[in-house]
């Protein structure tokens, strides 16, 4: 931890007064919360939290809010600018209102990112972020419509990844995140040196400790934790999804949940009274992105925009990249899918026996699609306060100023943006704010070429990465091989056909690693490319 720096003008020194979640689950689903409900209770629960009317003795913080940003949601489409909505329904006018474009897991991040600046520029004094998703109420109105012959506005995950999709990956099945996220996975494994059965056995590790994080934790959604060896095997509460990916292993999208926070201004904090241990410092964030579309990214063992951005925050921070393990009390590692913690872990060092998560993990914790993080900051805030007041109770006062510092590290989209940003306890030297979070043109400067993209490239070709498909009563439905062809060098995809038995047992059995075999990719029906294994 750095010494603070005296010099910064408490006007302008971002802090986090407020935080409050809720997790919605009537006995009568009609009694759901729509996302707009859910955002305006976990307001109110953190308008409580930064002491309300009570502590400083004049109106709530939600009464003054100049600024108020919302995470995109998508379980409720008739809502437009779900932030002047919120306005309205909280019955505050703020001069600044935004919501997000889509709902992408980084929102939250850089909403934060952007209240602190707004502080540090004072444009702002009081800035109000939050985010919920209702698709389990969601869900439920849209079969209680169809079974009464009517229409309805939500769409799936489903069908809104799909409209998204190119063309091509449409062809080939790779539609939502659960078909894209373990192309990296399988990559990552081979270019780590692990075994198919080593590589689990690490996603088992880090997800028991999610588990176990949710199950004591009262704003997660699933708290009655979950083994390693639960949440590796296949089976029928645990289905395969895509390989190596079970059910226990991707986000839990089917919640009521939101989260949301109060930033403020460190002189503003102390003028209506909240105790100095109930402070938490916002440090500086940096952000990057790969290309939208997978097909056209440089490669899938590792992402350089995930990199720099966790690397560059820490730096910015104070923190060394090599010594974060020992600088860092609590991470937030993102964690839609297993690969995306895996990844950031080694770039931070992070010990796999160590939780990546203060909330649960999107497993357990929950997945309220671009919202997540709005609940990881909730946590972390509170994690952070708790390591000032718990060590004050044992240790007296002097320990009351003891520092505690967190990473969150945020990744929206399909392994396509990356936010990191670090909150404290105390004062952090080097958070001057306004700052440009953008680090996009250093992630451009070092990525590697990009392979050209064909469509059809018949021929010998290398294995890039892979994956395979599966029912729902886990039986294969196909494989999919990105493959990089002989001749041009050119990236292509092709299908591994359900009835070809032996290559699917060798894309899946784990008894030799199938990143970097060679194959024949051929013309098959209706246009696919089949990938053929050579020998």
């Amino acid at each position: 931890m750095t010494k603070p720096n005296v010099d910064l003008d408490p006007e302008r020194v971002p802090v986090i007064v407020g935080v409050g979640q809720i997790n919605d689950r009537p006995e009568d689903p009609e009694d759901g919360l729509d996302s707009l409900g859910l955002m305006a209770a976990a307001l109110h629960v953190a308008d409580d939290d930064a002491g309300g009317v009570r502590r400083g003795g004049g109106p709530g913080w939600l009464d003054s809010i100049d600024s108020l940003a919302v995470v995109f949601q998508i379980s409720w489409p008739q809502e437009n600018d779900m932030a002047v909505a919120l306005a309205e329904r909280l019955e505050v006018a703020p001069a600044h209102t935004f919501t997000t474009p889509t709902a992408s897991g980084d929102g939250p991040i850089r909403l934060l990112n952007e209240a602190a600046n707004r502080i540090g520029e004072g444009v702002s004094k009081i800035c109000a972020v939050v985010g919920a998703e209702a698709l389990r109420s969601a869900a439920y109105f849209t079969r209680k419509a169809a079974a009464e012959g009517r229409a309805s506005d939500y769409k799936s995950i489903a069908e809104v990844a799909a409209s998204r999709a190119t063309p091509l990956r449409r062809r080939y099945g790779l539609l939502a995140p659960i078909d894209v996220y373990p192309l990296y996975e399988n990559a990552t494994r081979a270019a780590w040196g692990q075994t198919l059965a080593q590589a689990q056995a690490e996603t088992g590790e880090i997800w028991s400790r999610f588990a176990e994080v949710a199950a004591g934790n009262d704003g997660a959604w699933i708290r009655r934790g979950a083994t390693a060896e639960q949440i590796v095997t296949p089976g029928p509460d645990n289905r395969p999804l895509a390989h190596p990916y079970t059910k226990l292993m991707v986000a839990n999208s089917s919640v009521n949940q939101g989260a949301g926070f109060i930033v403020t201004s460190l002189a503003e904090a102390r003028r209506r009274g909240v105790a100095e241990d109930r402070l938490v410092y916002v440090g500086r964030g940096a952000a990057a992105m790969e290309t939208l579309d997978p097909l056209e990214r440089d490669r899938y063992d590792r992402s350089t925009s995930m990199t720099l951005s966790l690397t560059r925050a820490l730096d910015l921070n104070g923190i060394d990249a090599g010594g974060a393990a020992a600088a860092l009390d609590h991470v937030e590692l993102y964690s839609c899918f297993p690969c995306v913690p895996k990844m950031a872990r080694r770039v931070i060092g992070w010990p796999e026996d160590r939780p990546a998560t203060v909330f649960g993990g999107l497993t357990f914790g929950g997945g309220p699609i671009g919202n997540y993080m709005s609940h990881a900051v909730v946590e972390m805030a509170e994690r952070l306060r708790e390591r000032r007041g718990g060590e004050a109770g044992e240790a007296g006062a002097q320990a009351a100023l003891s520092p505690g510092m967190g990473l969150l590290f945020a990744n929206g989209g399909i392994a396509t943006k990356n936010h990191a940003i670090v909150l404290s306890n105390a004062p952090i030297a080097s958070a001057a704010f306004p700052q440009d979070f953008d680090i996009q043109a250093e992630a451009e400067a070092v990525r590697d070429p990009v392979p050209p993209l064909a469509e059809t490239a018949p021929g010998p070709a290398r294995l890039e990465t892979w994956t395979v498909f599966y029912d729902r009563q886990g039986a294969p439905r196909h494989g999919v091989v990105v493959a990089i062809s002989d001749e041009g060098g050119a990236r292509t995809l092709a299908k591994v056909p359900a009835e070809d038995a032996a290559t699917l047992a060798f894309l899946t059995d784990g008894a030799a690693e199938p990143v970097g075999s060679r194959g024949v990719i051929e013309p098959g029906p209706d246009g696919d490319q089949i990938w053929r294994r050579a020998g």
